[in-house]
């Protein structure tokens, strides 16, 4: 399994606490597994480890500052960025993520994380309370919504001497979790598909529209998570607010259903799967005025709507051996409308998530799902960041695809 690091380039980021002295043995495991690393410590950082001794290590020289002391030479976070397949932070004080969370770049190691196409992972250390502490869980909720992967601290007596939750993970536990992650991201590649995310608008007028709540972010994290593991991912997303991060995803944006059909039909022509995970509108308003609409005009409004077109049913009915996957959020008879709804539309799987849970539906970062195979096999899940869940349908399709 090391093999999966061999070659593979890591920034390893440093910052200022106890924990510091673990990153010497995590830098030493990545450079016995056949990495090339590159160290970024924050200036509290070399208060806890040298620079020396990580130079030693890594065989290359450490990076703190913008400039380097001797030479003046600029060190570029962006070249830093390009280059790694993977940033580490470990340890990642409060004061680090906090400045992740909030763009904060006044060192060489947040600047860095900023101009990074790579995935992120980090691998918390502090005291218990300060661990604990709203704004602290809030800036966790944070990163993780832009896609860093969080290896959780354990627990144990720290360096307060107080017992609990918020010592750095071992760094052999660290290891495997970028053993797996680089075994996993080549699982799909080869493989083209197509995502669908977020909500449609249907107009009434230039400026009213009908639709709904979908914020995007369990298809942005579907597609963020299929591009991690090498595929290449067609993301049709209608208006949301969310930025893409990884390169090999392609975004199409899109306002309307029948827009997001005719960008679907084309791309799935070239596609292995598609994940519809986007909430379409069922109707749209027959006429859309040109002008708004003006309420002293009228004593009230009627609008007639018609159907929009059915863009699960309409890929089920050419996919051949392509592989189907749709959604269906419910908020009564869940599992027999989601099983009527995998055989009408020719879907080989479902998504079940039922707005009955408050930890599902739009606008949460959590979500809860029961995935049902067109072969009888169902996987109820315990309620999970979207960021997990998207790993427990990549998981599933993979078992199709493969």
């Amino acid at each position: 399994m090391e093999q999966a690091l061999k070659g593979k380039h890591i920034v390893l980021g440093i910052s200022g606490g106890i924990a510091a002295y673990k990153s010497a043995f995590l830098l030493r495991l990545f450079i016995k597994a056949g990495a090339e690393v590159q160290v970024v410590i924050t200036p509290n950082g070399k208060e806890f480890i040298t620079p020396a001794t990580l130079a030693a290590l890594s065989g290359k020289p450490v990076v703190s500052e913008f400039f380097a002391a001797n030479t003046g030479e600029w060190h570029s976070h962006v070249d830093l960025g390009l280059w790694s397949d993977l940033m580490v932070i470990a340890p990642a004080t409060a004061s680090t993520i906090g400045k992740m969370a909030n763009g904060v770049a006044d060192n060489m190691l947040i600047t860095t994380y900023l101009s990074a196409k790579s995935p992120v992972m980090i691998a918390p250390a502090m005291d218990l309370d300060m661990w604990a502490h709203p704004s602290t869980q809030r800036n966790i909720a944070t990163l993780e919504s832009y896609g860093v992967e969080i290896i959780q601290p354990g627990a144990g007596e720290l360096a307060s001497h107080l017992v609990g939750k918020g010592r750095m993970e071992e760094p052999d536990e660290i290891l495997k979790r970028v053993i797996e992650h680089f075994s996993q991201r080549d699982s799909l590649r080869g493989k083209k598909i197509l995502v669908t995310a977020g909500p449609t608008y249907e107009n009434i007028d230039p400026v009213r529209f009908i639709g709904n709540y979908s914020s995007g972010k369990m298809g942005f994290a579907i597609a963020e998570e299929a591009a991690s593991r090498g595929a290449e991912v067609i993301l049709v997303a209608g208006p949301v607010s969310l930025e893409t991060r990884h390169p090999r995803i392609s975004r199409i944006n899109v306002r309307s259903a029948r827009q997001m059909l005719e960008a679907a039909q084309d791309a799935f022509e070239e596609c292995d799967a598609a994940i519809l995970s986007a909430a379409v509108a069922d109707y749209a308003p027959e006429e859309c005025c040109d002008t708004k609409l003006k309420r002293e005009n009228t004593d009230g409004l009627t609008l007639k709507l018609v159907k929009n077109p059915d863009i699960a049913a309409t890929l089920g009915d050419k996919k051949g051996n392509k592989i189907l996957v749709g959604f269906a959020l419910e908020t009564d008879h869940e599992h027999d409308n989601a099983l009527k709804k995998m055989k009408s539309k020719k879907l080989d799987m479902i998504v079940l998530n039922s707005l009955q849970n408050p930890l599902a539906g739009f606008n949460k970062d959590t979500n809860q799902v029961t995935i049902i195979k067109a072969d009888g096999k169902e996987t109820e899940y315990p309620a999970k960041s979207k960021k997990d869940v998207a790993v427990d349908i990549l998981d599933e399709l993979e078992s199709v695809i493969n």
